[in-house]
């Protein structure tokens, strides 16, 4: 499955962690992320990452386009609620398109868990049909 990984700055130390906490189910994935992530990702992981631009250079939107074309199978995009972003509407495209497409996304670290662990136990195995 293809899974879209993107953090907003004060999140990215959490993405990295639940990629650590999650390498044994991620590893058996294609991976994409937005390219600060992505490279923090590689870096602690040792993961293999397809890396886009950063966020706000670009990146959200190559994801989005991704998304649009149904390639994304799972969406982990972990965001900060408190601090606006002076991209936001990419932000919100992002979710948009995710719901769109019927494309899990989860927002915070709980869902993230969850969509992981439903990955490994092979419920999402529903999106290889609808590719």
């Amino acid at each position: 499955m293809n899974i879209a990984l993107i953090a907003h700055d004060k999140k990215k130390k959490l993405m990295e962690n639940l990629c650590i906490a999650y390498r044994h189910i991620l590893c058996k994935h294609n991976l994409y992320a937005t390219g600060t992530t992505g490279r923090l990702i590689e870096e602690v992981t040792n993961l293999s990452v397809h890396k886009y631009l950063a966020g706000n250079l670009g990146g959200e939107q190559q994801l989005g386009s991704q998304i649009a074309n149904n390639d994304i199978d799972v969406c982990i995009f972990l965001r900060d609620p408190i601090k606006p972003q002076s991209f936001e509407p990419d932000i919100n495209n992002i979710l948009r398109l995710c719901d769109l497409h019927n494309i899990p996304l989860a927002s915070n670290l709980a869902t993230a868990e969850v969509l992981l662990l439903a990955l490994e136990n092979g419920d999402l195995d529903w999106r290889n049909m609808v590719r």
